[in-house]
């Protein structure tokens, strides 16, 4: 029987009644700071398996594992100097390290996909901190859409994909930055395995080294790495100066257009509305043409999720 989705409050008695149901085993969508996760008992096999059910999602594609601290993260991987430079500056925030996963980590293996290596964060934003400290453990939480689409950044957008398939959703309002954590390899030389909503310039100030990019054409050793993702339903054309017959025109900068990113040119404003304006022009059921974006500080992040939005369909 599907479960009846239940919506909880944002204060003690909703993160109470979240953690019981993770510990039951089920799914509780909860808020970041980046986009709404798909919250599941990360030492759960069953718990686990049902997020890639609930989502559709591909088996081979790794999930990311939410800690309430740095120091919970060294339980389950090795811990290697750089990670502990990133995660002083950047932790709690919109950054994942996948670093090696230590032998006995006691997480389902479904996490990890099979790989010997673990996607980690520390979110920063309160409700999920309050969810973590009640829980007491580790959740495993890819973005709480169904997969291949649109990130949700709202409760409704998380309702609107998954109701029905999952116990509760913790309603605590829109998500600040809009776009999904950048993720950074550190199993061997640092590497970028997704831009994301902490700028690359700030990181790689921060290690005092310029970034490697992952081989091209090599195994989702990430969330966020497939072709085609946080795709609408509908045609997407990039890179538009003006909206053709039949479209409606995503701007930015001070274009005309159906709904604007950021009329001032604001990377950081464009970031935290791109998904949510991506929801509303998919539900006009028009193709969508999308003005350039500078490819700089979180404009890399909102261009990366624009391309794999208007890829060719098929992989999800």
């Amino acid at each position: 029987m599907a479960p009846v989705t239940e919506i909880l409050p944002a204060e003690p008695t909703g993160f109470d009644r979240a953690a019981q149901i993770l510990r039951e085993g089920g799914l509780v969508a909860f808020p970041t700071e980046t986009v709404y996760g798909l919250g599941a008992d990360a030492a759960n096999d069953r718990a686990v398996a049902r997020i890639f059910e609930a989502k559709g999602r591909p088996r081979f594609n790794p999930l990311i594992v939410h800690v309430e601290s740095a120091a919970s993260v060294r339980r389950f991987v090795e811990w290697p100097y750089l990670a502990d430079r990133l995660a002083g500056v950047f932790w709690p925030g919109p950054l994942t390290l996948v670093l090696p996963l230590r032998p006995q980590s006691g997480l389902s293996a479904l996490v990890t996909a099979g790989l010997p290596s673990l996607a980690v964060r520390v979110p920063a934003h309160p409700v999920a901190q309050a969810l973590l400290r009640r829980f007491g453990g580790p959740v495993a939480a890819p973005s709480a859409n169904p997969s291949g689409r649109i990130s949700p950044t709202l409760p409704e957008h998380v309702r609107a994909g998954l109701s029905g398939r999952i116990e509760a959703i913790v309603d605590g309002g829109a998500c600040g930055v809009g776009v999904e954590s950048t993720i950074i390899g550190l199993t061997g030389a640092p590497v970028l395995l997704r831009p994301g909503g902490l700028p690359v310039r700030v990181i790689e100030e921060a290690l005092g080294e310029t970034l490697a990019m992952p081989e091209p054409g090599g195994p989702h050793s990430a969330p966020g790495q497939m072709a085609s993702h946080y795709a609408p339903r509908v045609p997407v054309r990039l890179d538009a100066k003006t909206r053709r017959e039949g479209e409606v025109l995503l701007g930015f900068g001070p274009v005309e257009c159906d709904l604007n990113l950021s009329a001032a040119g604001d990377l950081v404003e464009a970031a935290a509305n791109l998904f949510a304006h991506l929801h509303r022009l998919e539900a006009r059921g028009a193709p969508i043409a999308v003005s350039p974006i500078p490819d700089s500080g979180l404009g890399r992040a909102i261009n990366d999720r624009l391309q794999r939005a208007a890829a060719p369909r098929g992989e999800h």
